[in-house]
């Protein structure tokens, strides 16, 4: 297990490396809601989402002899492109395992991160299966996108650097996946506030988070539909599992179309672009999801802001039909 202080480790090796994302704040939002909603807006994290931190603190951890000889990772696109860029700048070869119907934006960042990148079909052939045999033959060092403890250490970096910026809150609000990002902020801000409450947010579609801490055991489901592509993994990580069943109060889920109103919200009123999933969170506290005290202090992590222009245009002009 990890604790408090491997993600400090993580924020000494990240600093000069990672931008500290700034905590917004909207008077309209705090008025509609009655609460102080705490916005960290990791969506400003360099490749455009949280991922940088923890993809970093992972290849940065590697000794220098086996990172030359390169690194590999799958990814939907967020993972593969912080990936493809902490391997630049520690000097090591990336290889990235895409769905080939990964959103264009995120296939060229990546490429333009200057990695290599091999394709799969997300309905059919298992990425994890592919990316293990390249890496065996090459001997390249996995970056895994969640189940690594240097990775779930670096995405609670962001954790720390909310609490330096605004205090103590009541409640965090993060959207889960593979539950990496909220597995490192909730064991930091449990860390230094043990009485916050910390709730993750997934789709409807794409709720194996959910059933997996209901029954208390992992749960498959197939590969979700949903317009959140960031937001697709069928399964709980291992490791991520073991730190969410104990540390967080539960999960809630929201809409497509309410995803599509957070990401309206965020353009509208707080001048931010942002993808799908990385608009989870604020999706479940514009929709009422979870109740809370008024005028309680509550952080929401928006996570990730690449998207093709044309589809943020066509997800905003739609009746909320992705």
């Amino acid at each position: 297990m990890i604790g408090i202080e491997d993600v400090r480790i993580a924020r000494r090796r990240l600093e000069g490396n990672a931008y500290v994302t700034p905590v917004i704040r909207s008077a309209v939002l705090d008025d509609q809601l009655g609460v102080s909603a705490l916005l960290k807006a990791e969506s400003l994290q360099r490749t455009g989402s949280f991922k940088f931190r923890g993809a970093y603190n992972k290849i940065a951890a590697v000794p220098a002899d086996t990172r030359t000889r390169g690194v590999l990772a799958f990814s939907s696109g967020n993972h593969a492109q912080a990936v493809a860029l902490a391997a630049t700048l520690l000097g090591a070869p990336a290889t990235i395992v895409m769905p080939a119907d990964a959103p264009a934006v995120k296939l060229a960042g990546t490429k333009r991160y200057g990695a290599e990148i091999v394709t799969y079909d997300r309905y059919a052939e298992d990425r994890e299966r592919i990316g293990l045999a390249i890496a065996r033959e090459r001997g390249l060092t996995l970056v895994r996108p969640f189940d690594d403890a240097l990775v779930i250490a670096g995405q609670g970096t962001i954790s720390l650097e909310l609490v330096e910026q605004a205090g103590d809150v009541d409640a965090l609000l993060a959207p889960v996946s593979g539950g990496g990002l909220i597995a490192g902020c909730a064991l930091a801000i449990k860390a230094l506030h043990p009485s916050t409450r910390v709730l993750g947010v997934e789709p409807e579609t794409a709720d194996d988070y959910r059933r997996s801490l209901a029954e208390d055991r992992r749960i498959a489901i197939d590969v979700p539909r949903t317009i959140a592509d960031a937001l697709q993994v069928t399964t709980p990580g291992e490791l991520t599992f073991t730190i969410n069943r104990s540390l967080l109060e539960g999960i809630v889920t929201v809409t497509d179309i309410e995803l599509i109103e957070a990401m309206r919200f965020a353009f509208e009123q707080l001048k931010l672009v942002l993808e799908p999933g990385g608009a989870a969170a604020l999706a479940a506290l514009l929709s009422g999801r979870v109740e809370f005290e008024p005028g309680a202090r509550v952080a929401v992590i928006l996570s990730g802001a690449n998207i093709d222009p044309a589809r943020f245009c066509e997800l905003l002009s739609s009746e909320g039909h992705g």
